[in-house]
């Protein structure tokens, strides 16, 4: 088995000020900016993300796409749209699980190293953070045992409770 605790850190903080090959974005499916992470990130980056984005045609539920990453200090942006909570029937935690992996698949293919992920569906969505800080660490842990190229994954937590969750998360799956 390939150990890759060392390769897995889970920090608080603003990904939008994270120095990593890429940061990963909670967007919406049009992927034209929104609130929360979505906004900060778009904010943060400057309107030619806008630009950009306007020419992707928007990405479906558990999907990626990626973008230069312009004025943050992350050289780009992978945009991945999470499940909306809908109580749990409705395939929500495959999908989640599809955005960690096909955001990881995307880096790979653009020979990113380092990334930063923020607790995707957990704001607005609603997805609740207990189970979605287990499958986000459970699919990414996966991910690094078969692949050896990225070295580096954050997990950016923005308040004190998504923090802890993930922290006992990693702890559990590894």
């Amino acid at each position: 088995m390939v150990k890759v605790i060392d390769r897995i850190d889970v920090i608080k903080g603003d990904i939008t000020k994270c120095n990593v090959d890429a940061i990963v974005n909670a967007a919406n499916n049009s992927l034209l900016g929104g609130g929360g992470v979505d906004g900060a990130i778009h904010r943060a980056a400057g309107k030619e993300l806008l630009e950009e984005c306007r020419k992707l045609g928007g990405c479906e539920t558990g999907q990626a796409k990626i973008t230069k990453g312009y004025k943050l200090p992350a050289k780009r942006v992978i945009h991945t749209v999470g499940p909306i909570w809908q109580g749990g029937n409705k395939g929500e935690d495959k999908l989640l699980a599809a955005c960690y992996r096909n955001s990881l698949e995307l880096a790979v293919a653009y020979k990113i190293k380092t990334i930063a992920f923020p607790s995707i569906s957990t704001g607005a969505y609603r997805f609740p953070v207990d189970k979605a800080s287990v499958i986000a660490i459970n699919e990414i842990n996966e991910f690094l045992k078969k692949d050896r190229s990225i070295e580096k994954v954050l997990m950016v937590c923005f308040d004190e409770n998504t923090y802890k969750e993930y922290i006992k998360a990693l702890k559990d799956v590894i």
